[in-house]
């Protein structure tokens, strides 16, 4: 994922409910940006093991995890022209939910690289997640065994950076920690 796919184009969340196309896109301000081929087995093992691990701390609680592909619409109040499809998402919202997806910033959203990804999600999705008020979001780098972690304070993003022995604690979830030695097991 790097450039848009049209430039001179804008589109909206209503112009993509329209497309028929066997790929996936996200629209970040107006321009669809096309989704790279599917993940790897490493990537997919990392999304299944984080999410399997909140997901158990989740149960009888409000909140709900979701994992890609499922819409995010950032800023469905006013142009409706930003949609994601971010890794794993963690709604506690749930008037956010509707027949679409989310509508608005989930509480956390997980993404994990892939060298053609990398630069999207470290760069144009941190800035399109602050702005949308996201208020946690890891980049998890499976090839440096590593997650940054961007709490959202005062309109800014802080970031710590937790190691593959670290106990990786989910801020908006209070009491859920993850062991990244697990996560990042059998590589």
């Amino acid at each position: 994922m790097g450039e848009p796919v049209q430039k001179e184009n804008y589109y909206t969340f209503a112009d993509y409910m329209t497309w028929t196309c066997e790929e996936r896109y996200e629209l970040i301000d107006g321009a669809a940006y096309l989704m790279s081929p599917g993940p790897t087995w490493q990537h997919q093992s990392v999304s299944e093991r984080i999410g399997r691990r909140i997901g158990v701390f989740l149960e009888g609680k409000p909140c709900l995890l979701f994992y890609a592909p499922f819409d995010v619409r950032l800023n469905a109040d006013t142009k409706d022209d930003t949609v994601v499809q971010p890794d794993i998402s963690v709604i506690c919202d749930r008037s956010k939910l509707d027949d679409h997806g989310c509508v608005g910033a989930p509480d956390l959203i997980v993404e994990i690289l892939s060298p053609s990804t990398s630069r999207h999600d470290r760069m144009v999705k941190f800035n399109v997640y602050l702005r949308a008020g996201v208020r946690e979001y890891w980049v998890v780098d499976q090839k440096d065994k590593s997650v940054s972690v961007h709490i959202l304070d005062n309109g800014r993003y802080v970031t710590s950076v937790y190691g593959e022995t670290d106990n990786l604690p989910v801020h908006v979830l209070p009491g859920c920690e993850i062991c990244l030695k697990d996560i990042f097991a059998e590589w």
